[in-house]
């Protein structure tokens, strides 16, 4: 397996680890649970995780023959010029991306499993659309012509890294207990007041991603 392919790959999962959401509801749950905390943690973060995992093997089965002709269709120098300028769109948007201005994250309001399976459903729904890095990442493994034993682990280890955050977390709160108070709370403003800089940040790293990619068709 080329080892390039898979720093790409483990790059572009580490890029999806901004995700505010699953470590603002992570922070929630560490601020407010007590006694059941690791059992509906974990069903948050596999809930999420496996979605995304079904869906990366969805389209890894589904997909391939679209990847490739899609890339077939980037040494167009006409689609080549298209996908600079959509590259340079989305690395100027990144600087003038618009920050939230709420004051808190949105809060589940049961903490029941029952309702964090539907929280990590709602996750999941609200973010996939956006998942530009998972896509990539995908688009990258399916014109690898990789077996199927080779790019399973890759998207579960994917799927991992994108939920290290959430576990880190969880076990410095373990390891720290109450003096992570403080800080948990100052983390959970500063996520609600500055979600839009994740966004930001992918826009701009997959737009030069998007140009540099473009340049040797241009």
């Amino acid at each position: 397996m080329d080892l390039q392919l898979v720093i790409s790959v483990a790059g572009l999962a580490l890029l999806d680890t901004l995700s505010p959401a699953t470590i603002g509801v992570t922070i929630y749950l560490l601020l407010t649970e007590k006694k059941q905390l690791l059992s509906r943690l974990s069903i948050y973060l596999i809930t999420v995780a496996l979605l995304y995992f079904l869906t990366g093997i969805a389209l890894m089965l589904g997909m391939d023959m679209l990847f490739t002709a899609a890339a077939t269709i980037l040494q167009n120098r006409i689609i080549s010029w298209s996908t600079f300028i959509i590259g340079m769109i989305l690395f100027i948007m990144s600087f003038y991306y618009p920050e939230k201005k709420q004051k808190q994250l949105p809060q589940p309001k049961s903490k029941q499993k029952i309702a964090m399976v539907a929280l990590g459903v709602t996750t999941y729904a609200i973010e996939v659309g956006t998942a530009v890095p998972y896509f990539a990442a995908i688009g990258l493994l399916s014109t690898s012509e990789l077996a199927a034993f080779q790019w399973l682990p890759m998207l579960a280890g994917y799927n991992l890294i994108m939920v290290l955050p959430p576990l880190i977390l969880f076990i410095l709160h373990l390891l720290l207990g109450r003096t992570m108070q403080r800080s948990l709370e100052k983390l959970q403003m500063t996520l609600a007041k500055h979600t839009g800089s994740a966004v930001s940040w992918i826009l701009c790293i997959v737009g030069l991603v998007l140009i540099f990619n473009s340049l040797d068709y241009l």
